[in-house]
């Protein structure tokens, strides 16, 4: 046996011995070597070869999430998540309209809200020429779904499954939804990434959001059969909605307590279930 099999049934038993460590740290480890040179640029990071090293960085949660079940379950692990990516008959008519409705609602009631308690005097701007424009719609499309895809497939398909062998969703949902925040803060750095949207985070309020909206998706993928389909719509609608709305920048903190809350009545619910 050479040394390349030796180093593969090590890694293997590495991963096996330590699963709720192996995911995070090839997800976050690849993708912070390949964007730090973008974050050490003063370039867009949509220019070359800034973009190069963004998309190969971003890459990380499918690399890491094919990767990691090719490993531990081989051929037949990596075609249940290529199966629940496709495998639209998981999701019922009532969690379709739950995904494809959830964040507009919430974010009209937010926004009906923040009017009312005089936080923001216009806490929309429709953008209803977004529909005429196929440049940036395909822009929004890609930044929406495409990219939700190759997350979702690792960060949900494989990492979230891995830690529900361990833990109950709560738990589960606040450790993932880590993962994916520290993943998360680099973007604010990244120059122009935001500069087609509407959107410009800060840590503050963005990353807590980021943890709130996984538990969210906890209960899509569980109530789906743990679909990646499912989560994958619901987080594109997530971000779709918030552009084609146009929410003001002055409404981001105050969207926090819409998430916490819808977020802290899912866990009482879960709990409520367990007594």
């Amino acid at each position: 046996m050479n040394d390349s099999c030796h180093r593969c049934i090590g890694l293997r038993h590495w991963v096996l011995s330590h699963p709720l460590m192996a995911f995070p740290l090839f997800y976050l480890g690849w993708a912070y070597l390949f964007w730090l040179p973008v974050l050490l640029s003063n370039e867009s990071v949509w220019a070359f070869p800034n973009l190069l090293w963004f998309l190969i960085g971003g890459a990380s949660p499918l690399f890491a999430g094919l990767g990691l079940a090719a490993l531990t379950g081989g051929k037949a692990k990596v075609l249940d998540l290529i199966r629940r990516l496709v495998d639209w008959r998981r999701i019922s008519g009532r969690w379709w309209l739950v995904i494809l409705l959830f964040w507009l609602c919430l974010d009209l009631a937010m926004a009906g809200a923040a009017f009312w308690l005089g936080i923001a005097d216009s806490p929309l701007d429709l953008n209803t020429s977004l529909f005429f424009n196929p440049g940036t719609l395909l822009f929004l499309v890609l930044l929406s779904f495409v990219f939700p895809a190759i997350e979702e497939i690792g960060l949900r398909g494989y990492y979230l499954d891995t830690l529900q062998h361990h833990f109950g969703p709560t738990t589960s949902g606040l450790v993932n939804g880590t993962a994916w925040a520290v993943w998360h803060a680099p973007f604010v750095w990244f120059p122009s990434y935001y500069a087609n949207t509407t959107f410009n985070p800060e840590l503050y309020w963005w990353l807590p959001m980021i943890v709130c909206q996984t538990l969210l998706m906890v209960q899509v993928y569980n109530r789906t059969s743990r679909s990646i389909l499912a989560v994958l719509i619901f987080h594109g609608m997530m971000n779709f909605t918030g552009e084609w709305l146009r929410i003001s920048p002055d409404m981001y903190p105050f969207m926090l307590t819409g998430n916490l809350l819808a977020a802290a009545l899912l866990v009482l619910w879960w709990h409520r279930k367990k007594v």
